[in-house]
């Protein structure tokens, strides 16, 4: 590359940085002008906050990605996928907000922990009760195990031609290593207060001790989604067996209500409630958030990377994992 083609590189780059954090910096600053003038803005953890109309609106709660506990970013990262504590605020904040008319509760999810699916779960169920407004539930690549346990506190549930949902389940997983131990002559040694405080061994009495747990945290899961649905728990359980359905198979088998565009039943909703005015919590992160984002986002992605998200983008169906692994 010539020495002239470098430096334009160069100062195009500096340009750049320097162009996106004045823009960043500006509309940080007149934003939080304009918040201060008009109401304080409730903070609600993880980089988000809710501001919502003065008007009546219906909120879009998200549940994107993996269903578990909520981790601290740093200063400069960003928060991605599914933000639990701060959506558990959320949906307490608008509890308390007479101007919310409704919740659209968009799943794009293939499941995550037992604890979380059911805390968010219980905490929708506890919005309808208190409020007596309705959830409509959203169903987008995916909704499958806790993604479609959280989708049974819905009053009605839409979802796209390609979408995966099921898989109603519960899974423990681990690895038996001791054979590559004794290949590789490896002692594994533990020192223990009882014969089962050592899960990695696999014995006959643990895998029952587990299985036990797994079948109670299944009926769990059978007894909300029959609740959800209006099925019998026998129902349920004929299509729960831990396969997946399309969004053709799950209609049939009455796990959801109808097949539409997101558009679409973002206007039906609109219509029955009488409010064309939508709003989701916003994330609050900061400058050098924002502009590191950007420059990431210029940073060619390598093959690794790559080969990652093909992987990611072709599963489906992931199942709920029990929030108590096997170690």
């Amino acid at each position: 590359m010539k020495k002239k083609q470098i430096i334009g590189l160069v100062v195009a780059a500096a340009l750049f940085v320097g162009v996106s954090a004045a823009s960043v910096f500006t509309n940080t600053i007149s934003k939080n002008l304009l918040q201060g003038s008009v109401k304080d803005v409730i903070d609600l953890g993880g980089s988000y906050q809710f501001d919502p109309p003065s008007e009546d609106y219906i909120a879009i709660v998200r549940v994107e990605g993996t269903i578990q506990e909520q981790t601290q970013s740093s200063a400069l990262e960003t928060s991605s996928g599914y933000q639990h504590d701060s959506t558990m605020n959320y949906i307490d904040e608008l509890m308390d907000d007479s101007n919310n008319k409704g919740i659209l509760l968009y799943v794009d999810s293939p499941g995550g922990t037992v604890y979380e699916s059911e805390e968010l779960y219980q905490k929708l169920k506890e919005y309808k009760e208190t409020t007596k407004r309705p959830i409509w539930d959203y169903m987008a690549h995916y909704a499958a195990s806790g993604g479609y346990m959280v989708s049974m506190a819905s009053d009605k549930i839409y979802a796209n031609s390609n979408t995966t949902t099921g898989s109603i389940g519960v899974i423990m997983s681990g690895y038996d290593m001791s054979g590559l131990y004794e290949k590789l002559g490896i002692r594994y040694v533990s020192i223990t207060s009882g014969e089962n405080k050592d899960s990695s061994k696999f014995t006959d009495e643990q895998i029952a001790i587990y299985q036990d747990q797994i079948n109670e945290a299944y009926d769990k899961f059978v007894n909300i989604v029959a609740d959800g649905r209006g099925m019998s728990v026998e129902d349920v359980k004929k299509l729960a067996d831990g396969r997946t359905y399309t969004a053709k198979q799950a209609k049939e088998n009455g796990l959801i209500d109808e097949i539409s565009l997101y558009p679409d039943m973002k206007d039906a909703m609109s219509k029955k409630l009488g409010t064309s005015t939508f709003y989701e919590m916003e994330s609050d992160e900061g400058i050098l958030q924002s502009l590191f984002s950007k420059a990431e986002s210029l940073v060619p992605k390598s093959e690794a990377q790559v080969l990652t998200e093909t992987a990611e983008s072709i599963e489906s169906g992931v199942p709920m994992y029990y929030a108590e692994q096997l170690r």
